[in-house]
């Protein structure tokens, strides 16, 4: 039992944050014990303090909805940098491109640019140093039915899963170097042409 609170089961490939009261500081005790585990690398750890599973849990979505900004963004950004407006305007019939409509699709091409290099930059210094990065929560029952979830006193506990986040973070990296190329040259077309 660790001192403080918080007593961490670990199996071979499972670390359990047992949620016991034991002092005045269970809950710093908790969030040291996650701490632990995470910088540890073990594959599966199933955080039952409530609390502290939500916040992590909310932490590691926060996480991937930037990620996934910052893809879908960058690609967007891309994408109508790639299909130039008078293309996309002439399948809606219209005969000509009028200049404001030119404009805006300049001005969509180059906010998804900046959204896409913002989402990333976020990315890269709140989440990339984190070990939290390298997990995301386990819904699917079949994975969670090997884990050894029977000693639980906590009903809902949020079970974390090690994953590799290289392919990832080249993912959101390619794309928004695209972006930020693609801002360039659309800047390059408004400046000099």
């Amino acid at each position: 039992m660790a001192e403080g609170g918080s007593k961490v089961s670990t199996f071979p490939e499972c670390a359990i944050i047992h949620e016991v009261y034991d002092g005045e500081n269970a809950e710093e005790q908790f969030e040291y014990e996650l701490e632990r585990a995470l910088e540890s690398g073990v594959p599966y750890i199933v955080v039952e303090p409530s609390r502290l599973g939500d916040e992590t849990a909310r932490w590691i979505m926060i996480g991937n909805c930037l990620h996934k900004t910052a893809v879908l963004a960058g690609l967007s950004c891309a994408i109508s940098t790639a299909i130039p407006s008078d293309y996309v305007f002439g399948h809606l019939g219209l005969p000509s491109v009028p200049r404001l409509l030119g404009t805006t699709y300049d001005i969509f091409s180059l906010c998804s640019g900046v959204v896409s290099f913002a989402c990333a930059a976020l990315y890269e210094v709140s989440w990339q140093s984190d070990p939290c990065c390298k997990y995301q929560v386990e819904y699917d029952a079949r994975n969670l039915a090997g884990l050894p979830l029977h000693s639980l006193t906590s009903a809902s506990p949020v079970v974390l899963v090690r994953k590799d986040n290289t392919a990832r973070r080249r993912l959101h990296s390619v794309c928004t170097t695209i972006a930020a190329v693609c801002c360039g040259l659309r800047i390059y077309r408004w400046y000099f042409q």
